[in-house]
């Protein structure tokens, strides 16, 4: 299963990406996240992870396996007989507009059935947490005083 959507933000990509690698601030402006907890000290790069819980869903740890500071990351998580990638990526369209590019690929000899399962889920929680970072990051810009 792979899903992609994307969304454009009325803020800096700079203001984009300090919103997206707050992790631990995702479940504040996303009703798809209980909780993400960093398992590191430092900035989001490869090697770093978080336990995410998200509702109705069993807690996971997504570990960073690519990144390029201030455009894009990967992180990924593995349970039996299933790979989750999601891919958050950002383009400059201008000074102060961004778009953002969410993926969620899931691959290995279960993702089928987790599609089945999980797959109308999957694909909310990745639009809810586009608009989320939109409205967050957009506040943030609307506050520049209060970063």
């Amino acid at each position: 299963m792979r899903f992609q959507t994307q969304i454009d933000v009325d803020a800096a990509p700079d203001v984009v990406w300090r919103t997206l690698t707050d992790v631990e601030s995702w479940p504040n402006w996303t009703a798809s996240m209980t909780s993400v907890e960093r398992l590191q000290q430092g900035e989001v790069g490869v090697g770093s992870s978080a336990r995410v819980t998200q509702p109705k869903l069993k807690a996971a740890v997504y570990t960073v396996t690519d990144c390029e500071p201030g455009k894009s990351f990967t992180w990924e998580m593995r349970t039996t007989g299933v790979k989750v990638r999601a891919g958050h990526s950002l383009e400059a369209l201008s000074e102060d507009r961004t778009r953002m590019v969410l993926i969620v690929e899931q691959t290995g000899s279960l993702s089928g059935l987790i599609e089945a399962i999980f797959g109308k889920r999957t694909r909310q929680y990745v639009s809810m947490e586009a608009e989320g970072l939109k409205n967050a990051a957009e506040s943030l810009r609307a506050k520049p005083e209060e970063q």
